[in-house]
């Protein structure tokens, strides 16, 4: 089984063409990082390697907010297209332990996939396979740091789980271990060659929706935000931050730099996609704040400026906030209209999940979701 060239990094010039698309997806490039990942395709047709990437772009997409049915679909064939061609090339006894990376890949995001539908025994069987995968690959290279961040993941939230989630990792007989879970990641963000980034937006989530460690979470997001200055997520994450940390002129900042941004921008639908994330960052603000009229009130000015096209995220999610404003409020009858209007959108742009959350128990004061 094992392969004396260990990897599958496949020379410099492949590791570079991987590295820059990934950073394109970061900084939502989407385009670019597709052309790019074809491109290693074309040079590779038998490796997984880059029809991953190519099945990231469309995943990238739809944390972008694009999950109309035409984008699920793509996403859906081309990660069972990885899995397809790791699996051949496992078969055929022609592997390196990179094959068995991007099966693990593969594999866990079809998984994570499958737990935002609520698909609970599905998502758990292919997190399973996926770290049966990720554990032969790092068999097979020890020093390998990108298997960690699908690893420290699956340590990190199946000690977290709870009601039936958690009766499931029984059955598997899996126990999570948080502390593992976060060692595992932080190692992958410091020295993972192509999974840094993704170890980096996942500690930034975890910090800031379940440890609600802020200060480490803007030390992330700050990171970040610096780095890919053409997403505006992880500047919104850094207001969050602050907001959380009681650090008002540093919030303020924020939302005087996401309308700069927007004055800076060269077409009218980038100036609204930064304009937006002010409002909405603001609507966080007084949320918080318990300004629940203030916050429809900015929130509203957004939905004023639909984009089905360019920016279906701020649709979906204002509404959710909308709701949860009157959730907040003790309104429970306009809040679940709000959740059930985002539960019925052809594209609820990934907010459909919290949605199904919410109509089962009220919002609480405080909840990190807020933030989201």
């Amino acid at each position: 089984m094992e392969n004396p060239k260990g990897s599958d990094r496949q020379g410099t010039k492949i590791n570079k063409d991987i590295i820059k698309g990934i950073d394109l997806l970061y900084d939502v490039q989407f385009d670019d990082a597709e052309s790019l990942f074809r491109k290693v395709i074309a040079e590779s047709p038998d490796k997984p390697i880059g029809y991953f990437y190519l099945a990231m772009v469309t995943w990238s997409r739809m944390s972008s907010g694009f999950w109309s049915p035409n984008t699920v679909m793509e996403y859906k064939v081309r990660i069972d297209r990885t899995i397809e061609i790791a699996k051949s090339r496992i078969e055929n006894d022609s592997m390196d332990c990179y094959d068995f990376f991007y099966l693990g890949g593969a594999l866990g995001f079809k998984g994570r996939f499958e737990l935002m539908q609520t698909k609970w025994f599905s998502s758990f069987s292919l997190a399973m396979k996926a770290i049966d995968a990720l554990k032969t690959c790092q068999k097979m290279d020890p020093e390998n740091r990108d298997v960690l961040l699908g690893l420290g993941i699956f340590d990190y939230y199946t000690a977290r789980l709870s009601g039936v989630l958690k009766i499931i990792s029984y059955l598997l007989i899996h126990r999570g271990d948080r502390e593992e879970g976060l060692r595992k990641l932080h190692l992958a963000a410091k020295e993972a060659v192509y999974s840094a980034t993704e170890a980096k937006s996942m500690l930034i989530h975890i910090y800031l929706f379940a440890e609600e460690d802020f200060s480490k979470a803007m030390k992330i997001s700050d990171e970040l935000a610096r780095k890919y200055r053409q997403n505006p997520r992880y500047r919104f994450f850094l207001g969050v931050c602050y907001i959380r940390l009681g650090m008002d002129r540093e919030y303020h900042d924020t939302v005087n730099l996401l309308r700069q941004r927007s004055l800076q921008a060269k077409t009218l639908s980038e100036a609204d996609l930064w304009g937006k994330r002010a409002f909405y960052l603001e609507a966080v603000y007084d949320l918080f704040q318990k300004q629940y009229h203030e916050a429809r009130a900015k929130l509203e000015v957004i939905l004023n400026k639909k984009d089905f096209l360019n920016d279906p995220e701020m649709i979906a999610w204002s509404l959710m906030k909308i709701g949860m404003s009157y959730d907040l409020e003790g309104n429970r009858e306009e809040a679940v209209n709000y959740y059930q209007e985002v539960l019925n959108m052809e594209n609820g742009s990934g907010a459909q999940f919290l949605a199904k959350k919410l109509l089962k128990s009220p919002l609480k004061q405080n909840d990190p979701f807020i933030g989201f």
